[in-house]
Parts: C-alpha cells; sequence; structure tokens
C-alpha cells in the first residue's frame, strides 16, 4: 500500500482497520452493544408503561386505541427514536453539546434539559412510593388487606372481608343504588395512611418521614449506579432492564388463571371505535409514545453519545421502539386480567374498579394481590418490578444531565470529577422532590407529570426536526448518517423526518389547542393558579429556545439581520464525529497531506454531480480494501 493511500485509509476510518481507535478515552464508552441496547430498553420502558399506558387504553377506548397508538409509533415514534440516536452517536456529545450543529438552536437542548429535570424529580418520588410499597409488603398479612385499621372509615368493604355482614351490606348498598361509592382498603390506606391526603394542593400540610426516608433511598441507589457514570449503570442493566420481563410474566400467568379474567382483557381490546375521532385520543397516543419512548427528553441523544463511532444504530432504535411497545400491550394484559377478575368478585363494571394514573399501580393491583395465596410475595415482586422500571428511566435522566453539563464545561478538570456533578445533582434533585412527599405531594406529582412532560415534549421534537432537516440540511445529515453507517438512512425515513413526523406532531399541537381540559385528581377539581404554575412549567422549557435563539443572533457577526440569521445557524467548526481518525471527507482536517483527501471532498460539494463520485470511487478502490470508505461517500 502506497504512504498517501495509507493515510487516507487511517483518516477514513475503514470498517477492517478501526478496530483500536474507535474507543473515546476521555468521555468513555459502553463496555458493549448489549449494555447500550439494555440501557436503552430500561430508558423508554418505564413506570408509564404499567401505570400510564393501560390507563390512557381504558380511558380511550380500549382496543380502538391501539389503532392511534401504533399509526403514532411508525410515523413518529421509530423515526424520532432513530434521529436522535443517531444525532447523539455522530457527534458523541449530550444534548447540549450535539447543536453544534446549527448553534442557534441550542436552546433545545436547554429545553430538553428542563423536561429531564422535572421528570427526573416526580419519577424518583413515585419510585419512593413503590420502595414504601416494597418495604410494606415484607409481612405475614399485607396491610390493605382488612377494613379493620385505625385508617379505614365505615364505607370501607374488603374483597376478603370474610363476614357476610359486609357482603350483605354491599349487595343491600348496590340494591338502594345510593350515592355512597365503595371504597376498597387498599384505597384507604393509599389515601388515608400513604399518602394521609390534605383536602387541596394549596394545603402542603407536614412531610409524610416514611416516604421522605424512601425517596433518600432511592435517590443513593441512582446515585451509586452512575457513581462511574455509563461504566457502572451499563453493568447494573443487566438485572434492571431484564429482570421486570420476569416478573410481568409470573403476574401474567397468575393473572389470566383467575375467574373474570377474560372480561377485563376484552375490555382492555374490544374497540370502542366512536371515540377515534377525538383528537384528546390522538394526543393521548402521542404523548403516550414521546412519554414512553423518552423522545425529546434528552436521554436518548446520551446514551447514544456514548456508542461507538460505527454501530449500527438504525438496528438499535427499531428493536428498542418495538420492545418499548410490546412490554406496554403485555402489561396491558398484566392489569387488566386482575382488573376483571375484581370487577366480577364486586359484580361490577371494569370501568368502575380501575383508578387514575398511580391509583392503578397503588390501589388497584394491590387490592388484587390480596386475593392470591402467599399474598405478600406477589406484592415484594410486583413493586420491586416497579422499582426496577422505574430506576432504569431514573439513570438515564440523571446522566443526561449530568452528561450535558460535563459536555458543556467540557475541561480536564471536571471530567475527572464527573462523580461530583452526579452528586450535586442528585442532592438537588432530592431537595426539590421534598414538596412532593407532603400530604398535598400527589396533586403536585399529577400536575408536574400532566403539564411539565407533555407537550412541551411536542414542541421540542417539531423543531428539532426541523433544525436538523430544514436548517442544517436534510442531505448534510443523509450523509452524515451514511458516513457513519456505511448506509444512507431508508427512504421511509427520509420521509419520515422531512415532512410526516414534523406534519403529525403539528396537527397534535393544534388538536391538543382545541381539545385542552384541565387536569383534576378523582373528584378534586384544581384551582387556577395550580392551573396556571402547570403553564409556566409547560413553558418553561420550550421558552429556552426562543431566548437562546436571540442571544444567537444577537451575538453572531454580520450587518444585516440576514447574515446574522446564517451565521448563527450555520454549523460550528467543531461539528463533526468527536474522534479525529473518524473525521473524513468533507470534516477532514485542511491540512491534510494526503492527496487522495482531496478525492475525498470533492464529491461533496452539492454541485458536483454522481458521475463524478462514481469516477473518483476506483481511484481510490483499486486496491479494494478501501472500497467501502468511497462508496460511503
Amino acid at each position: 500500500v502506497n504512504t498517501p493511500h495509507g493515510i487516507s485509509l487511517q483518516n477514513g476510518a475503514v470498517p477492517g482497520e478501526r478496530g483500536k481507535q474507535d474507543k473515546s478515552v476521555k468521555r468513555g464508552n459502553w463496555g458493549n452493544q448489549i449494555e447500550f441496547v439494555l440501557t436503552s430498553v430500561g430508558y423508554a420502558v418505564g413506570l408509564g408503561n404499567v401505570w400510564r399506558f393501560p390507563y390512557l387504553c381504558y380511558r380511550n377506548g380500549g382496543g380502538a386505541f391501539m389503532f392511534p397508538y401504533f399509526i403514532m409509533l411508525v410515523f413518529c415514534g421509530i423515526p424520532l427514536f432513530f434521529m436522535e440516536l443517531s444525532f447523539g452517536q455522530f457527534a458523541s456529545q449530550g444534548c447540549l453539546g450535539v447543536w453544534r450543529v446549527s448553534p442557534m438552536f441550542k436552546g433545545v437542548g436547554y429545553g430538553m434539559m428542563v423536561v429531564s429535570t422535572y421528570i427526573g424529580i416526580y419519577y424518583n418520588v413515585v419510585i419512593c412510593i413503590a420502595f414504601y410499597y416494597f418495604f410494606v409488603s415484607m409481612t405475614r398479612v399485607l396491610p390493605w388487606t382488612y377494613c379493620s385499621n385505625p385508617w379505614n372509615t365505615p364505607d370501607c368493604a374488603g374483597v376478603l372481608d370474610g363476614n357476610l355482614s359486609s357482603h350483605a351490606a354491599l349487595n343491600l348498598t348496590r340494591l338502594l343504588n345510593t350515592t355512597q361509592k365503595r371504597t376498597s382498603p387498599s384505597e384507604e390506606y393509599w389515601r388515608r395512611y400513604v399518602l394521609d391526603l390534605s383536602d387541596d394542593i394549596g394545603n402542603l400540610g407536614e412531610v409524610r418521614l416514611p416516604l421522605l426516608g424512601c425517596l433518600g433511598v432511592s435517590w443513593v441507589i441512582v446515585f451509586l449506579c452512575l457513581i462511574k457514570g455509563v461504566k457502572s449503570s451499563g453493568k447494573v442493566v443487566y438485572f434492571t432492564a431484564t429482570f421486570p420481563y420476569v416478573v410481568l410474566t409470573i403476574l401474567f400467568v397468575r393473572g389470566i388463571t383467575l375467574e373474570g379474567a377474560l372480561n377485563g382483557i376484552m375490555y382492555y381490546l374490544t374497540p370502542q371505535w366512536d371515540k377515534i375521532l377525538n383528537a384528546k385520543v390522538w394526543g393521548d397516543a402521542a404523548s403516550q409514545i414521546f412519554y414512553s419512548l423518552g423522545c425529546a427528553w434528552g436521554g436518548l441523544i446520551t446514551m447514544a453519545s456514548y456508542n461507538k463511532f460505527h454501530n449500527n444504530c438504525y438496528r438499535d432504535s427499531i428493536i428498542i421502539s418495538i420492545t418499548n411497545c410490546a412490554t406496554s400491550v403485555y402489561a396491558g394484559f398484566v392489569i387488566f386480567s386482575i382488573l376483571g377478575f375484581m370487577a366480577n368478585h364486586l359484580g361490577v363494571d371494569v370501568s368502575k374498579v380501575a383508578d387514575h394514573g398511580p391509583g392503578l399501580a397503588f390501589v388497584a393491583y394491590p387490592e388484587a394481590l390480596t386475593l392470591l395465596p402467599i399474598s405478600p410475595l406477589w406484592s415484594v415482586l410486583f413493586f420491586f418490578m416497579l422499582i426496577l422500571l422505574g430506576l432504569g428511566t431514573q439513570f438515564c435522566l440523571l446522566e443526561t444531565l449530568v452528561t450535558a453539563i460535563v459536555d458543556e464545561v467540557g475541561n480536564e478538570w471536571i471530567i475527572r470529577r464527573k462523580t461530583f456533578v452526579t452528586l450535586g445533582v442528585a442532592v438537588a434533585g432530592f431537595l426539590l422532590g421534598v414538596p412532593l412527599t407532603t400530604q398535598a405531594g400527589i396533586y403536585w406529582l399529577l400536575l408536574m407529570d400532566n403539564y411539565a412532560a407533555s407537550f412541551s415534549l411536542v414542541v421540542i421534537s417539531c423543531i428539532m426536526c426541523v433544525a436538523i432537516m430544514y436548517i442544517y440540511g436534510h442531505r448534510n445529515y443523509f450523509k452524515d448518517i451514511e458516513m457513519m453507517l456505511g448506509f444512507p438512512p431508508p427512504l421511509f425515513f427520509q420521509i419520515c423526518w422531512r415532512f410526516i413526523s414534523p406534519a403529525i406532531i403539528f396537527f397534535i399541537l393544534v388538536f391538543t389547542v382545541i381539545q385542552y381540559q384541565p387536569v383534576s385528581y378523582n373528584d378534586y377539581v384544581y384551582p387556577t393558579w395550580a392551573i396556571s404554575i402547570g403553564f409556566l412549567m409547560a413553558l418553561s422549557s420550550v421558552i429556552c429556545i426562543p431566548i437562546y435563539a436571540i442571544y444567537k443572533v444577537c451575538g453572531s457577526e454580520g450587518d444585516t439581520l440576514l447574515e446574522r440569521l446564517k451565521n448563527a445557524t450555520k454549523a460550528s467548526k467543531d461539528w463533526g464525529p468527536a474522534l479525529a481518525e473518524h473525521r473524513s471527507g468533507r470534516y477532514a482536517p485542511a491540512f491534510s497531506p494526503s492527496t487522495e483527501s482531496h478525492l475525498e471532498v470533492q464529491p461533496l460539494q452539492p454541485e458536483k454531480g454522481r458521475s463524478e463520485v462514481a469516477a473518483a470511487s476506483p481511484v481510490q478502490g483499486s486496491n479494494g480494501s478501501a472500497h467501502s470508505q468511497d462508496s460511503r461517500l
């Protein structure tokens, strides 16, 4: 091999040659590809799959909800997932650093950080409640089994209360059809004991110390798993991402063997087609896809940034997205088989049994578990699964914030002290979560869940699509992906990224504004000031985008506004692959001694035709070994 050719090879990171150079020593990489896939599955499959999806499904017309859900997955979810993975992997940067691609849009990265902060705060509170239930389940008899506890009310009617009087009373109430609602011991345990719920969101009451202790436990665990960044969390996910499936299967088998389980599953799957015309159903489907896959949270970009440069993230994105949605549907079977059994036991319709939101995981399901032999065992398993599902997502949320901070500062000093940054973020997250452990905590938690992380995600995602496809340019981006993967993105993805996904996102946004309804919790209606706080939270992540854009335009060079805009949106000089050996083609350093580097750069000038690329190919590929490199260019 002649010398210039050798240099060109080394520069161009030909697949055969890259072995030892494909790692980023400074930032670190995943130990192997399985760690990345498991982490991403753990990130995408979270509490939402168990707690949010079955509930959205039952609220939005059963099986009819699957239709918008899968349409959104195919045209919006998977394309955006692939876009974020390829974006992070190409630049090997967190959600702020990647915006070298078009510096004016760095506000999108800050928006992602704000969203991840909100979610990270309340998500860990849900994990801490699961921890609390996990600990109290370690008894002979589950504390929410009977109605004989100090916190119970006369309305309480347990499914297991053996004495006939309560059953007779229950039948009598049903006959008289009075307005009194039967409350289960698990619901009273949840509302009157665990939460000790206050009457209003403004009435915080006292901090519930058991919950505060569990919140401390969950933050300590998250910190310990991330103490060495992706090096340590990559090992933990072997367990946290796989074990929930074992538990789900055990519960599924137990669930479908119960009487009345079929009714519940029919209720889950029977479509109510009239609901499909309701825009809220489509809005819910879209936000569930976003919420569930973690698009626009910044986590996907962060996780992919620790990949090796030539990793096939196209394959990964499809595997992870489909696994995630299949898990949602599977979890729905697990939940609804039990709800059907309970409804059958009480002689009511399935829709009367379930509570909203977290109540499904902390009221309906725990109650069903009391009916099983050795119920404490099932309860411990179920809450252990919830904890693992939550932690998988929480790892990535914390890593997103830490990576963004470390990459942004970017000097050796902070890279060496990354553990302290992680500690700082964890402590801040704990302190900000304290108000959510008060007696009004659940109101705040649902407020954050409904406003902080719903439609701001859609706006962020839309702007990201537009920035990459139209400002940076789709041709440039497709070439980047071809340089990284060895093939351009398939035509379907090109069309989705450029037209379909942004259009779907935009329509959803419009529909949501038209169909907006304020949040409520059971019968409690939120006051106007609380809703306003919700809107401010939603706005706080989106407002980063215009503020940073204005700041960037004002600070960039140029005499006219148009020139300034051009300079502010132009990719910065350090945009491109992070490692020198991957910076080939138009990213090659200008002073390259190789004569071939000229050939490599030329075909990438937009006005040159494909014929020249064909002409350039044989020159470089004469030796055969460089063939895959020039076919990329």
